[in-house]
Order: C-alpha cells, then structure tokens, then sequence
C-alpha cells in the first residue's frame, strides 16, 4: 500500500530536512561577515568583494565533480564528507591571518555546499513517489530558505554578544557537526519504510530508450536510459546525451535562478536610489521575504496537482512583471509606495517558485544514474544566479538603474516563454 505524503516527508525530515536547515542556518550566519573578517585582514571593499564572492565560484566549480563523486560513492557518503571537508573550511576561516587562506577557505565551503546540495538532491530524486515529489522538494527549499533567513540574525547576535565576526565561522562548525551526525547517526528512511516504499519513482510517460542521442528532443527526460551491462555514464557523456534539455528547459531554469539572485542586489539599491532610510529598505525587503517564505509549500501543492507548469509560469510572470514595472517607477511622486509594492509582488512570485529548480531538475534527470546529470543541471541554474548581479551592476554602470532593472524584467520573461515551451505537459495525477 502506498505511503502517504506526510509519512514519508516526516521520515525524510532527520537525514535531509534537518541537516539542510543546519547548514543553510549556518551558511547565513557567515556569509554577511565574509567581508567584515576580510575587511579586518587588511582587504579593501574591492578585495572583500572578490573573496565573498568565492562562495559562488566554490559552488559552480563543485557542481560537477559533486555529480561524479555521488554516482561512485553514494549520496551519505558524499553528504558526509562534505560537511568534514566544510569543517576545515569554516576553521580556516576563523582562524585565517592572511587573505589567501580566507579566500581559499570560503572557495572550499562553496565547494562542499555544492556536494552537500547535489548529494541531498540526488537521494529525493531517487526515492520520493513522483506523486508528492515536488512537495517533497519545495519542503527541502523552505528548510534552506528557514536557515538562510533566521542566519543572518543569529550572525548578528554573536557579532553583538563577542565583538569578534569570526564566531559566525564557529558556530556554522556547530551546525556542521550536527548536520553530519544526523547524516551518518540519523534513521535511515529507506530500512524505516521497507524496500516496497522506497523505489526509483515511476515517470510520467514511459519512454524505450535505445539511443540516447537519437531520443534526445530537448523535452524532458521522461524515461531512463538503459544500461545494461553497463557501468553509470561519467558527467561529460551525461551532458552530451541531454544536451539540448540542458540547453532548452536548464536554460530556462537558468533565467529563474538569475532574476532570483538580482533581486537581492536590486530592491536594495532600488531603495538606497530613492533615498530611503536603512530600515525602511530592511523593512521592505524583509516583508517581500516573509511572504516569499510564507508560499513555499503552496509551490509544491500546485505542482503536485496541476502540473510544474502552473507554478513556473506564474512565478516567472510575476517576477518579470514585477521587475519591469518597478524600472519605471523611479521619477514618479509615490516611488516609496511603488517600491514597496513591486518587492512584494515579487516576493510573492520568488515564493510560488520555490522547489520549482530542483522538482524539473528531478522531473528530468534519468532514474537510475540521476547524479551526473544534476551536477550539469546545477552548474547551469548557479552560474544563471550568478552571472544576473554581474549584468545588473554592468547596464547600470552604462546606462542607469532603471534600465538594468528593466533588462531583469525582460530576462524573466524570456525564462517565462521558455518554461511554457519545454515544461512537459504531465500530472502526477
């Protein structure tokens, strides 16, 4: 008999769940003060920037050796050692006395947060019912957004308590070693459920793979490969044989990773343009994140009923609007209300599309082997997140805030008419 939803998200809750919330609760401590420990080893604003911003570098170099290591070793393992090889990295950190070391530490976390993530995102692809597997992963998002969200605060509170920014490093060594102890001492979900619940989850649509360049369409994988006789397939060739999915839907999964992260780096300097006090712009971002954590399961409910579709489209649409209609709000005599409303909207849109990445990442990926192929599907979808605030901050330098603002706006859209081409038109139910 099938297990229900509930029941298996609860029995995912210690080896998944409550590992990825540490990390993440970890993570947001330190990733505000990377700049103020590098600031304090002599980096001026320049330097400080470069070495943050080996965080993202770290994960997008890690993506694809972390999709090789898990097909070999298995997603505990990998979880397992990439949180100790994280200890030495938050250690490193915390105890650096020269930039290199701080910037080679914040590499080395990057990496690991990359292994961790892939690692976690292999085993939900491989043992969730396809019936709930999107609720499943949003839940996985809303506990990172959780510790994204509450870190920041705890970083602040031991900034405030010790005087030093280097006890953020020490506590996300905390959260490590809880995070691998659940991994390695937690109950295992697949000997509490038994080996008739846990299986690889059946596809939408059953397709017989003979050749998988000559099946490749660019739609979604919906069927695996076969391999029979056959060691996994490495990365490289996993690439090859899904390339024009990776080029179709992971490109537009990419546009959604990009106007997520410009929007970090948008409405508060939207703000700061307008002249707004500190607060009022913490307040205003922190209301469009409320409601972006406020919706995350809601994501997964519609995709599980309706389709991915019906969650992506709209997120997309709301998002991209939302950026468009901002960038021409900035002259007008109620710009402040304006400001306020738009980073709502698209609060609410970044909400609606939470999971949507790793739910097409597992819709897509083959059953049997789906590690190869999602260190491709994350290396894309990061280096989206990551090449947005670069273009922002480009179109702004040359041209002004309003039209890079715009320039997101159209890059959503654009991501939106992609989703609406190469999302598969399937229903769990």
């Amino acid at each position: 008999m099938a297990e229900s939803a509930r029941g298996v998200l609860l029995r995912f809750a210690p080896m998944i769940y409550g590992p990825t919330a540490l990390f993440a609760l970890g993570e947001g401590a330190l990733i505000p003060l990377i700049p103020v420990i590098a600031a304090g080893l002599g980096a001026d604003i320049a330097t400080a920037g470069i070495i943050a911003s080996a965080l993202v570098v770290g994960q997008l170099c890690g993506n694809l050796p972390a999709g090789w290591l898990v097909a070999r070793v298995g997603e505990r393992l990998t979880m397992t050692g990439a949180g100790i090889l994280a200890l030495g990295g938050a250690a490193g950190l915390a105890l650096a006395e020269q930039l290199w070391v701080l910037a080679g530490s914040v590499f080395l976390i990057g990496m690991c947060a990359a292994a961790f993530g892939l690692a976690r995102h292999a085993f939900m692809t491989t043992r969730i019912p396809l019936d709930f597997r999107a609720r499943a992963l949003s839940l996985l998002g809303g506990a990172f957004r959780l510790g994204m969200f509450a870190g920041p605060f705890v970083g602040a509170l031991l900034l405030g308590i010790t005087g030093w920014a280097a006890a953020a490093a020490w506590f996300f060594a905390a959260c490590l070693l809880a995070c691998v102890a659940l991994v390695l001492l937690g109950p295992d979900p697949e000997a509490r459920a038994g080996a008739e619940t846990i299986v690889v989850p059946p596809r939408p649509v059953a397709v017989d793979v003979a050749d998988a360049d000559a099946a490749d369409t660019g739609e979604a994988v919906t069927g695996g490969i076969p391999l029979p006789g056959r060691r996994p397939a490495g990365v490289l060739r996993t690439m090859i044989a899904h390339r024009r999915v990776l080029a179709r839907l992971g490109l537009a999964a990419a546009s959604l990773a990009a106007v997520r992260a410009a929007r970090q780096v948008v409405l508060p300097l939207w703000g700061v343009s307008l002249g707004l006090e500190a607060q009022t712009i913490s307040l205003v971002v922190g209301v469009a994140g409320a409601l972006d954590f406020a919706l995350f399961y809601a994501s997964g409910q519609v995709m599980d009923r309706y389709g991915r579709l019906w969650a992506a489209l709209p997120a997309m649409l709301l998002m991209g609007c939302g950026f468009l209609a901002l960038s021409v709000t900035h002259e007008s005599g109620d710009a402040a209300m304006w400001f306020a409303l738009f980073a709502a909207v698209i609060g609410v849109g970044n909400g609606l599309s939470s999971g949507i990445l790793l739910t097409l990442g597992a819709d897509a990926a083959p059953p049997r082997d789906p590690a190869p192929f999602l260190g491709s599907w994350r290396t894309l979808t990061d280096a989206g997140g990551a090449f947005a605030p670069v273009l922002f901050s480009a179109i702004a330098a040359v041209a002004s805030l309003g039209i890079a603002t715009g320039a997101i706006g159209v890059i959503g859209l654009l991501g939106a008419l992609g989703f609406l081409r190469w999302i598969p038109r399937t229903r769990a139910r």
